[in-house]
């Protein structure tokens, strides 16, 4: 069973520490996922914050079917989009915000070439249309399923893998023979 779909169910059954475990588990994760939307961290927290807000309001909307964290995510890329309509202003999606986890061993040359390979692919990925964006942010680096982004994104399965497909390819060969140095 789903760690936050467990958490969750005891939080119905009236355990608020479920939902503190919720809030520990998904927040940060929410909140960076959101930022990727609308390019401000505070508001990003904000708009999580209000998701978790819907959550305690309407505790028996989540009906199991998906993940929670897919949940969860559905309602911030909600949220984020109805903040981008209010504000008027279209934003993409930036991955230089992504923090790249290296480990402590790591040496300087090794931090050195991952902050510069990472700086070259969000280069790239920023030329990409929205959508191929999103999919490769969804699957790459938040690690959910191609079924979960699938529910995110409003897309069936069989889209999201096509898009990925088309999305890796223009990638690499807009990369081109650089891209063969860092993939």
């Amino acid at each position: 069973m789903d760690k936050g779909a467990d958490s969750y169910r005891r939080f119905l059954d009236g355990e608020e520490s479920a939902f503190d475990e919720l809030i520990e588990n998904y927040y940060e994760m929410l909140a960076r996922f959101i930022n990727g939307y609308v390019k401000d961290y505070a508001v990003a927290e904000d708009i999580a914050v209000d998701v978790y807000t819907y959550i305690i309001i309407h505790k028996h909307k989540y009906n199991f079917k998906t993940s929670f964290k897919t949940y969860l995510f559905m309602i911030g890329r909600s949220r984020a989009l109805d903040y981008l309509k209010r504000s008027k202003k279209l934003k993409t999606v930036d991955f230089s915000d992504i923090e790249n986890e290296i480990s402590e061993s790591a040496v300087p040359e090794d931090i050195v070439f991952a902050d510069e390979r990472r700086e070259i692919v969000s280069n790239y990925l920023n030329k990409l249309p929205t959508d191929m964006r999103e999919v490769l942010r969804l699957v790459y680096f938040e690690g959910l399923s191609y079924e979960e982004t699938a529910a995110i994104m409003k897309k069936s399965r069989k889209q999201v893998d096509n898009l990925l497909y088309r999305s890796k390819e223009k990638l690499r060969s807009a990369m081109g023979k650089e891209g063969e140095l860092l993939l």
